[in-house]
């Protein structure tokens, strides 16, 4: 419904025609075939659903028995039969079919959705503006979710050792914590080499698991009577709401990553996204579930580890390692997109600027974020100790990720109507999604004492920072406009009393599109002097995902020796500006600029909370100037030559 590419003739600005007229994320796969690019994808994009066998139906099995006993053979196929039909619908036919058709010229997410719907510079109180604050706080679940997954994954792998050696319980969090640990550790060497192999080992765990619960189906094959969804309706209406709730909420866990085909849908493409769920990770999770469901029916006293109960004894090890292996691949998918969907929310001005790292010099989206690293390895860390089980943890998780969910069904849905298509269509369509996101939501909802709190206070401690700093940023905007000078009254100056000029270069980097900027006129009055050559340099981040190199530099001839220079990066791009105004240096109008020539002057700006000027509360103004006073340095974030940066040191109030 969503596709631009089979979008309504006449469709909006901003719609179909400014969209991709390919597949999203063919320019990563254009030289390799669609089935080496979904063999890729399996360990970004699947893995942490691929590991939700672990725990989804042992959590669901458990709540339907109201946590202990055996299931009656109906309650087994109806647990299964939500199970199954939740991943159809929720990962199949809402992600797979209908929502990754929401691009963003190629790129998903809910950055990417909030960018394509205009709502970066929403004014606070309108619609926009309520939709902007929607988006912020699905971008804070994630990192919720971020701290739940490889938590709840590495635990449920490494308690598969209880299974064979009750001895070792006391060891899990010891060595789940080690793990996670090493994890967060290697992060700043980068995940190239490693990630070389995620997609092969994710593909042979998706066989395996497969291939285990195939055996049980074989020995069981009642266990298919499942797939019939009268089971799972039948159940939920007769289990009662307080159990009918719990099954729900535990049986989303099954469903927990599908998210992930959305975010990652720039990375790899829509064709290779989908041929990588529809032809291994879903028959490998189907037959998993089945298997185990197969099992429940015919040994009911191995639901407390109906997963490795699959395999024989002499498999049990091995498979905890192999378990182990999958689930440190489905934290690492989920610590690289927490980097990602930082960098874009700092693109776009809803965090402060912070350090990132590129790990890999050939691939772009290889980045390391030392802040955000050590931040969700504090929380997830704490989330072991805090939690020590996954049985405990899988009442912290689902709640974030449903109301995520919710969002971007909303957003796709504005989408939708912004690229023309008919309201009664999209209402039916995306309100039918939105009603089961929602009944999910309320399911994982009865769990916020038992844990639910922990995913939302992270999820608002990150919303509550965004909205402040781009508030902030807001008002610290305003303050400079007031400040600028005219640009008329600035070269009017220049030509009536002209200053002593000297020999070079001088690019003042500014955050406005008129006007002079603050450190030029601090610079004039203070120094006297002024060179050959003065560019006003403006960086600008679109709502594109990454701007074409014709159309990133624009060079504008004022007056007396002053050119404006505007840059142009996608919300997906680090700002190079060296590289960026190098095609420009050496050529008219800037044919006598040399790039080692060029002096560029940046401010250090103190920002100075005050009551006197309507703004955000005092202490609110308090938490902005910290964070802009520990943002990364300009000239880092710039990427600019250390040896030719001046900076002017100026004092703003908010």
């Amino acid at each position: 419904m969503l596709d631009s590419a089979q979008a309504p003739q006449g469709s909006p600005p901003g719609g179909p025609q400014d969209g991709p007229h390919d597949d999203p994320g063919a320019h990563a796969g254009a030289a390799r075939p669609v089935a080496a690019v979904a063999l890729a994808a399996l360990g970004i994009v699947y893995g942490d659903i691929g590991t939700s066998p672990l725990y989804a139906l042992r959590e669901a099995a458990r709540a339907a028995s109201g946590g202990g006993g055996a299931l009656s053979h109906d309650a087994i196929l109806g647990v299964l039969s939500v199970i199954f039909w939740s991943v159809i619908i929720v990962v199949s036919l809402k992600y797979a079919v209908l929502i990754m058709r929401a691009d963003n010229r190629g790129e998903g997410g809910i950055v990417a959705m909030l960018a394509l719907l205009g709502a970066r510079d929403a004014k606070p109180g309108t619609w926009r503006g309520m939709l902007l604050v929607l988006g912020l706080v699905g971008a804070a679940l994630l990192y919720g979710d971020g701290v739940i997954t490889p938590a709840i994954s590495v635990l449920s792998a490494i308690e598969g050792l209880k299974l064979d050696a009750p001895q070792l319980a006391p060891a899990v969090v010891p060595i789940t914590l080690a793990i996670l640990l090493g994890l967060f550790l290697v992060q700043r060497q980068g995940t190239a080499v490693i990630g070389a192999v995620f997609g092969p080992i994710m593909l042979v765990w998706f066989a395996l698991i497969g291939v285990l619960g195939l055996a049980e189906i074989a020995r069981v094959p009642s266990v298919l009577a499942a797939l019939n969804p009268y089971h799972a309706v039948d159940y939920l209406l007769h289990a009662g709401p307080g159990i009918g709730f719990a099954v729900l909420g535990a049986a989303f866990l099954a469903v927990t990553g599908g998210e992930a085909m959305y975010a990652d849908m720039g990375h790899f493409g829509r064709r290779a996204i989908r041929l990588g769920w529809f032809c291994v990770a879903l028959p490998g999770l189907v037959l998993n579930y089945f298997g185990q469901g197969a099992l429940l029916l015919s040994e009911p006293e191995a639901i407390e580890h109906p997963f490795f109960h699959l395999a024989p004894d002499w498999l049990h090890y091995p498979l905890v390692a192999f378990a182990t292996a999958a689930t440190i691949i489905a934290s690492q998918a989920i610590i690289s997109g927490a980097f990602s969907l930082t960098q874009q929310a700092i693109q776009l001005g809803f965090l402060p600027r912070m350090r990132i790292v590129q790990t890999a010099s050939h691939e772009r989206g290889q980045i390391y974020v030392p802040l955000v690293n050590w931040l969700l390895a504090l929380a997830t860390l704490g989330a072991v100790l805090v939690f020590e089980t996954s049985d405990a943890l899988a009442g912290a998780y689902g709640i974030a990720v449903s109301a995520l969910m919710a969002i971007t069904t909303i957003l796709a849905a504005l989408i939708a109507l912004k690229w023309g298509y008919s309201p009664w269509l999209v209402v039916a369509v995306n309100g039918a999604f939105l009603c089961l996101d929602l009944i999910f939501f309320a399911a994982n909802a009865v769990k916020l004492f038992e844990g639910g709190w922990f995913p939302l206070l992270i999820a608002f401690v990150v919303a509550f920072t965004m909205l402040t700093w781009r508030k902030g940023a807001m008002l610290l905007e305003a303050a400079r406009a007031r400040l600028r000078q005219p640009e008329a009254e600035f070269l009017r100056m220049l030509a009536e009393r002209p200053p002593y000029r000297i020999p070079g270069t001088a690019a003042f980097l500014t955050s406005g599109l008129a006007g002079v900027p603050i450190s030029l006129t601090h610079h004039l009055k203070h120094n006297r002097v002024l060179h050959e050559c003065v560019l006003l340099v403006c960086v600008v981040t679109t709502e594109a995902p990454r701007v074409p190199a014709e159309k990133r530099l624009k060079v504008e001839t004022l007056s007396n020796g002053v050119f404006r220079v505007v840059l142009r990066f996608g919300f997906m791009e680090s700002p190079d500006v060296p590289c960026a105004l190098a095609p420009a240096l050496g050529r008219p109008p800037l044919e006598r600029v040399d790039p080692a020539d060029v002096t560029y002057y940046l401010r250090r700006e103190t920002v100075m909370p005050t009551d006197r000027i309507p703004g955000m509360m005092v202490w609110r103004e308090n938490l902005f100037a910290a964070m802009h006073l520990n943002a990364n340095r300009s000239a880092a974030y710039f990427c600019l030559p250390v040896a030719q940066v001046v900076e002017v040191g100026l004092e703003v109030e908010i």
